[in-house]
């Protein structure tokens, strides 16, 4: 039997992963499904594009052969984030009264159980074991969360990266820690400060690292404004704390440092 474009995208599981749960179904389920199906995908290829930057931080070949994929890499990543945001203007167009129509059939499902997206913040910097709680019955989510943990985030990856180019930075900065958040630390804005005003190119990774975060930061302050146009101040679906919740987190950088300099430049 001979490969179609059917088969390779295995489009006829793809296409019957779309399951309403409410009667008739209500018209607006199956936005609502395909939405966060995307999302998901989104995010998986998120995760697959940071690991592999990763791994070029980590690549001891010249800087000359590493760092356009390095960019190229964050340039990807930076453009599927525009997509996610852009996703919101679609679940935009679903109203109260129609999300209202289905929501008691989400029973307890929440994104606030989204695993991929509790990996992208545990390698990003916001690691938080206590939220492997609402993933025990999923063993092999949970599987990789704890191995999200205890790796090092992409950001321990970029300075080793600035060591291998010749930067002081301090081994404690280094090493992965299962319960940590992303704080400023001075001795890094010191290095950092030194890469702007001398090295040009390594400046512009550190620029799209701002763009990485800055994106992220837009894609929350988007969802969290989705949320409170559909549901206001009710609590999230399976009793998750809802747009409450989502506002702390928003302003909250990935990558501090990178955000602090700017007074200093």
């Amino acid at each position: 039997m001979s490969l179609t474009y059917s088969r390779y995208l295995a489009l006829d599981e793809l296409l019957a992963l779309q399951r309403p749960r409410s009667a008739g179904p209500e018209h607006d389920e199956t936005l609502f499904i395909v939405i966060h199906q995307v999302y998901e995908l989104w995010f998986k290829q998120i995760l697959h594009e940071l690991d592999y930057l990763a791994r070029l931080f980590a690549s001891d070949a010249p800087a000359d052969g590493t760092l356009p994929r390095i960019l190229h890499t964050l340039k990807r990543v930076l453009t599927i984030l525009k997509t996610l945001v852009a996703q919101v203007d679609i679940l935009e167009t679903m109203t109260p009264t129609s999300f209202s129509s289905f929501r008691a059939r989400l029973e307890a499902a929440s994104g606030f159980q989204s695993s991929q997206f509790r990996e992208l913040e545990f390698l990003l910097g916001m690691k938080r074991p206590a939220l492997l709680a609402h993933h025990r019955e999923n063993p092999a989510a949970c599987a990789r969360l704890e191995e999200r943990l205890a790796q090092a985030t992409v950001y321990q990856a970029f300075l080793r990266y600035l060591i291998r180019r010749g930067y002081a930075v301090a081994e404690e900065h280094l090493e992965p820690r299962r319960d940590a958040a992303p704080i400023e630390a001075p001795e890094i804005r010191a290095v950092l400060l030194d890469v702007y005003r001398h090295d040009d190119r390594l400046t512009q990774v550190c620029e799209r690292l701002v763009d990485l975060d800055e994106g992220l930061q837009e894609w929350r302050y988007r969802h969290v404004k989705m949320v409170e146009r559909t549901i206001g101040s009710k609590p999230g679906t399976g009793g998750s704390p809802g747009a409450d919740y989502l506002r702390q987190t928003l302003f909250k950088p990935f990558f501090p440092d990178l955000w602090a300099i700017r007074t200093e430049l």
